[in-house]
């Protein structure tokens, strides 16, 4: 089929998942490739999901769908799932949780088969109600795109291309006989009123051939929309710096046209969160003004997501409760291991002191460093942040406020609780990992060194 030669769907040796309800489309898709598989070269497998939603109804067309792999000798694979429980307990649609569930169900298998592929069966009139549905909730280009014939280089459609009439004829004629969801012919679904009576009713007062039409609309959209990908990804690169769940948009990607720049976020949002359900144009426009207010500002988006002005620069990243401030103070004891009880990990401090002959600078460790061993005050101890905690930075003459200092390095604030400080006496003399205090700096008058070195303890 050209269609799938002109997508580069499949290659050589490619074992193929294919989604398999045992309805008319996902039917006609495994006999198409069944005739398809010796010329292309690839391994099918049949995977079918029964979602539990019709009673003995579901059960049939498993009983069906496995049936007719036997028939074709193509391995059959299926699992159940109690939909409805599981749309409660997510709180979500029936809808919804079915997709959540099939794909998960389709990748659990492309591990356990070691596939490459998963075949779905999209066709035009899917393609057609998908981008309707998409304009009535105010999408943009990329939503009329529609349906991808590839995903990932993972997900492939090859009917995609074919109309509903189009595979009923090919059943009729090669003496198939799928099974039919009645569901399918009730108007209690969205989709559904769209299928059986919008379209049917454009095409008796507007266009006879409104299929097609939106079709091709899509073909010449995803020219268009291609472009602003390939641009917006190369800004992305060139601008986001990418952490765990965190992405981080630097203030000069606003500077692109707001084309480009609605594209970097869908990127950012969709890095961090992995889907991009719920989130709509109002959320990006958010991000957007937040962008140009002053720092500090925050935005809270669907899915506990968090959008900060960081002097600019926008963190994205998913909403942790700040972690509360730990009061303990530990006491620590010079030429010793010490072992502080602090989660997540048991942190081991030892402290050593040497002359300053043997002294040698770490570069690129920030957690050993050295001090001048007689400027430091007894007690030397452990401990986290306090209301009012102020500390001289190397290199500056006066007190600076920590949570100043945590603001200047950017530090979120929900990570600022779990930031250790190592005290001589009164004094803030190492905000772990990132300063030492100017007052206990090693000089060419030191004469002895005191070296700290902090681990974790599994």
């Amino acid at each position: 089929m050209n269609f799938i030669k002109e997508n580069s769907m499949f290659d050589k040796g490619d074992k193929v998942i294919v989604a398999f309800s045992g309805g008319p489309d996902s039917t006609c898709l495994l006999y198409i490739l069944n005739e398809l598989k010796e010329e292309w070269g690839i391994t099918l497998f049949g995977a079918h999901l029964n979602h539990c939603l019709r009673g003995l109804e579901s059960d049939k067309d498993e009983e069906y769908a496995k049936k007719t792999c036997e028939s074709l000798n193509i391995d059959f694979y299926s699992k159940r799932v109690d939909i409805h429980r599981i749309s409660e307990v997510k709180n979500v649609s029936c809808e919804m949780a079915g997709r959540e569930e099939r794909y998960d169900f389709f990748e659990e298998l492309m591990i356990k088969l070691n596939a490459s592929k998963i075949a779905l069966a999209h066709n035009s009139n899917d393609q057609a109600e998908t981008i309707l549905m998409r304009i009535m909730r105010g999408t943009g280009i990329e939503g009329m795109v529609g349906i991808k014939p590839v995903r990932d280089r993972i997900y492939v459609r090859p009917i995609l291309h074919l109309s509903r009439s189009e595979i009923e004829k090919y059943c009729e004629k090669n003496d198939i006989h799928p099974r039919i969801d009645k569901s399918n012919l009730e108007t209690i679904y969205a989709r559904n009123k769209v299928r059986l009576d919008l379209i049917p009713y454009i095409e008796e007062n507007f266009n006879s051939d409104i299929i097609n039409t939106i079709n091709r609309l899509s073909d010449i959209l995803k020219k268009d929309n291609d472009y602003l990908e390939n641009v917006s990804e190369k800004e992305y690169k060139k601008h986001c710096v990418i952490g765990e769940q965190m992405v981080i948009i630097n203030k000069g990607a606003f500077l692109q046209h707001e084309a480009i720049v609605s594209r970097i976020i869908r990127r950012a949002l969709l890095a961090v969160n992995h889907n991009l359900y719920n989130f709509e144009k109002i959320h990006i426009t958010n991000i957007v003004e937040l962008q140009r207010h002053d720092t500090g500002k925050t935005t809270m988006l669907p899915q506990d997501i968090i959008v900060e002005n960081c002097y600019g620069n926008i963190h994205i990243h998913i909403h942790k409760k700040v972690t509360e401030v730990n009061n303990k103070e530990y006491a620590l004891k010079v030429n010793e291991k010490n072992i502080i009880q602090s989660l997540p990990l048991n942190k081991v401090i030892e402290i050593d002191v040497k002359s300053y002959l043997q002294f040698e600078e770490v570069k690129g460790n920030d957690y050993i460093v050295c001090f001048d061993y007689d400027k430091a005050l007894e007690p030397i101890t452990f401990r986290y942040r306090k209301q009012g905690d102020k500390f001289m930075p190397l290199g500056m003459k006066g007190n600076k406020k920590l949570k100043d200092l945590f603001m200047d390095l950017k530090i979120p604030k929900d990570k600022r609780n779990e930031i250790p400080l190592i005290c001589f006496g009164n004094d803030i003399a190492w905000v772990v990992g990132y300063r030492i205090s100017e007052k206990f700096k090693v000089t060419k008058n030191t004469k002895n060194i005191l070296q700290i070195r902090i681990g974790s303890e599994e």
